[in-house]
């Protein structure tokens, strides 16, 4: 499972005419879901999203989370985090979990951010969507549930 974190001021979804979503400070949140993936991944990712301190603090050090500052979530489903750009021109996306798979998973990664105390917002998930934000930093994190797997680097 990937999450690209982007840290904002606002953040809306819209599909056709209509805005499914929207937030003011917090995440934007592009979630893939990869073959394989389970909920156990989408909760250690949701744990690890709300409380990554990457706010800043009254000294402008990242000290606070999400949590730390109330902030909101908005979530969108994003299976092309999953492209394989090694051979060709045309990226493949045989990675990324089939729908009937990731769109439970995305389900379950919002509902643990709600659980955890985030206000969530979400796009709609298999929509084309437009999605508006003013990145604030700018600061984005790409979290990989494959590396919280590893044994972290001892240098």
């Amino acid at each position: 499972m990937r999450a690209v974190l982007q840290r904002v001021s606002q953040a809306s979804v819209t599909v056709g005419d209509e805005v499914v979503g929207a937030i003011g400070r917090g995440l934007l949140i592009l979630l893939g879901i990869g073959v394989g993936d389970s909920e156990a991944e989408a909760r250690l990712l949701a744990e690890k999203t709300a409380n990554l301190r990457i706010f800043a603090d009254e000294e402008g050090r990242f000290n606070r989370s999400l949590l730390d500052i109330g902030g909101e979530a908005l979530v969108v489903s994003q299976f092309t985090l999953y492209a394989d750009t090694r051979r060709g021109r045309r990226p493949s996306f045989s990675n990324a979990a089939p729908p009937e798979i990731a769109a439970p998973l995305v389900d379950v990664f919002a509902s643990e951010l709600r659980r955890l105390g985030v206000a969530v917002n979400t796009g709609r998930f298999g929509a084309m969507m437009r999605v508006a934000l003013v990145n604030d930093g700018p600061v984005t994190i790409l979290l990989d549930s494959v590396i919280f797997r590893e044994p972290r680097n001892q240098h």
